[in-house]
């Protein structure tokens, strides 16, 4: 059995400083996650008995994130006991990849309607806190090449031959697409406000966008990864990319993606599920494609995971109209451009995590959502959507308007 999953509707927070000065430091993951399942349910008056599951990605799923966290949300705003909940890690793709499942589920006719997204509370939950082999075994250390993705940014941008002012540049433009995106309220269709339980807003626009920013600024930051490269992952570098004398650190915390917290909610669903429903389909999932890289960098799987997409989908670079490539690091949407032949002003075109924040299990949703409500602004038809992935890998998605 083969249906199409159709895109009802997205909804995600907005994205706050992942400190304990930010503003959705006092808010749990499961509020964040429970404000949006209930906005849901509430703005398209949604019998939530018709949902099967909730996938809900989550980097970093233990404490206040741990415990299936997607089912227990499901309990906690009072959604439908049948809705079943699953919480996933794919690293930073967790919330693509919660979307491409749902999808699968969708299309193969296991599911009729599914809700998919993502969640993470960094000023709760620091990155890396739940540890794992990958980053505390220095036999596995040593066995796999690790070095930390700053230093694996730095050799992308050395062996692309991108300069310091190059990355700076693109994040200067980055933060001017989103504080103009948000002043024209390019976002204001997904974005919810995030507020206490005595109904007090704690948020309601992205935090980190600093408008001011521009490449004389960000000079004067010193690189991040330089001294962290000294300490012995320069020379695991330079062992396997013998082309290379040495790494040309230029990224630092203003070209890199910002940490914050944040959750995003996608409603998919099949034909049927739609009807029933009430709901009208803004867009189908087209194709979805995930895949392993070289795992030292560990940052360039954007480019043959979209290429294995449009495969699959036989299409070409060119039938993509517009392209969300996370910004993990600087280097690495210029890079996966770069490989497609794809002009920058087609790419990110509101902005991304450089300026507003990389919220690891939600992030591959807030793409997917940011690109498609800029496809109905724009009157465009389809848009791909790609992250980079911890340990070497890339995701990507197609979607296109209906």
């Amino acid at each position: 059995m083969t249906q199409t999953a159709y895109i009802y509707d997205t909804v995600r927070t907005p994205r706050g400083k992942g400190k304990k000065d930010g503003s959705l430091y006092q808010a749990t993951p499961i509020w964040l996650v429970r404000t949006l399942l209930q906005q849901l349910q509430q703005r398209n008056n949604l019998d939530t008995s018709l949902v099967d599951d909730f996938v809900l990605g989550c980097v970093t799923p233990i404490g206040e994130q741990g415990s299936d966290l997607a089912r227990v949300a499901i309990l906690d705003a009072g959604w439908h006991q049948t809705v079943a909940g699953v919480t996933l890690s794919r690293f930073c793709a967790s919330g693509l990849e919660s979307v491409n499942l749902a999808a699968a589920k969708i299309m193969s006719g296991m599911e009729e309607m599914v809700v998919a997204g993502g969640v993470e509370s960094m000023s709760r939950l620091p990155m890396g806190s739940d540890g794992g082999a990958w980053y505390m075994d220095p036999r596995v250390n040593q066995a796999t090449q690790f070095v930390p993705q700053g230093v694996g940014a730095d050799t992308i941008a050395t062996l692309a031959g991108f300069s310091r002012q190059d990355v700076d540049a693109f994040a200067t433009e980055s933060h001017r697409r989103a504080a103009t995106a948000w002043e024209k309220g390019y976002f204001d269709k997904s974005v919810v406000p995030v507020t206490d339980m005595n109904g007090m807003l704690l948020l309601d626009k992205d935090e980190t966008i600093r408008p001011n920013t521009n490449v004389e600024i960000l000079a004067e930051l010193n690189p991040s990864f330089a001294m962290v490269g000294t300490m012995g992952f320069d020379s695991v570098i330079l062992d396997k990319y013998t082309t290379i004398e040495k790494v040309n650190h230029v990224h630092h915390a203003g070209n890199s993606s910002g940490i914050v917290d944040g959750s995003a909610l996608c409603l998919l669903g099949s034909k049927a599920a739609g009807e029933k429903a009430g709901l009208k389909p803004r867009a189908k999932v087209t194709m979805a494609a995930v895949i392993g890289s070289e795992p030292t960098i560990m940052l360039t799987g954007p480019t043959p995971a979209c290429q294995k997409a449009l495969d699959k989908a036989g299409m070409q670079a060119s039938d993509i109209d517009l392209w969300e490539i996370n910004e993990a690091f600087a280097a690495v949407p210029l890079k996966t451009a770069r490989d497609f032949g794809v002009a920058l002003d087609i790419v990110n075109v509101n902005g991304g995590a450089i300026a507003m924040g990389h919220p690891l299990g939600a992030t591959g949703s807030i793409l997917l959502m940011t690109a498609l409500d800029e496809l109905e602004r724009r009157n465009l038809n389809t848009a791909m959507i790609t992250l980079c992935v911890g340990a070497g890998m890339g995701i990507a998605t197609i979607i296109e308007r209906v």
